[in-house]
């Protein structure tokens, strides 16, 4: 099942994974984007941060990204992590793989911090972002309201880089030096900028 760079090209397809998701609280999303608005998303995510899709015999089974939860410019160390497995996929540890790759991506681009934000209960996603260890930061309570009632989230944190001195420079995704990405671009493929549109 191999990990590749998606692009606006693939929109439909993940739309399709993530409009299985569209009528529960795992998304506070109460309407589905358009392909259109969702392949703009996808551009908007990869001015900096990558977006990945992983396959299985040509279907798009689960797919990954990140971006930084705030605006401030202090805050671009942070980045705020999802992961959507078609339904037809789960408990095979997809969400998984996708996150060992994004995380030593995102390490690559000089990342510190790496975020989750949870709707809960969400077990699954709780051992997911456990797993990698993430720690809950924080819980806001009646954040969302959905379906009838109101949900609480909660906020897991990981640091993925150590020390306090000052960061390097936030890199794009494109600008990751081959020779430092290593072995997740060997997997990926050496060219992710043929992905973007």
């Amino acid at each position: 099942m191999p990990i590749r760079y998606a692009g606006p090209q693939d929109a439909a397809d993940m739309l399709a994974i993530y409009g299985q998701y569209i009528e529960t609280e795992i998304t506070f999303e109460t309407k589905l984007p358009t392909v259109e608005e969702f392949a703009g998303r996808i551009k908007g995510v990869q001015h900096i941060y990558p977006w990945l899709l992983l396959e299985e015999d040509g279907r798009c089974a689960a797919y990954c990204y990140a971006h930084c939860p705030w605006e401030r410019s202090a805050y671009q160390w942070n980045a705020e992590l999802s992961v959507y497995v078609d339904k037809a996929f789960c408990g095979r540890g997809l969400g998984r793989r996708l996150y060992a790759v994004m995380l030593d991506l995102l390490r690559c681009q000089n990342v510190r911090v790496a975020l989750g934000c949870i709707t809960i209960p969400n077990p699954a996603s709780i051992a997911l972002h456990r797993h990698f260890g993430f720690e809950e930061a924080a819980v806001f309570e009646n954040a969302g309201w959905k379906n009838g009632r109101w949900w609480n989230v909660a906020w897991y944190s990981r640091p993925i880089l150590d020390g306090f001195n000052a960061p390097r420079p936030l890199l794009s995704w494109t600008r990751v030096p081959p020779e430092k990405a290593g072995r997740i671009l060997a997997e990926l493929g050496p060219e992710p900028k043929k992905w973007l549109v």
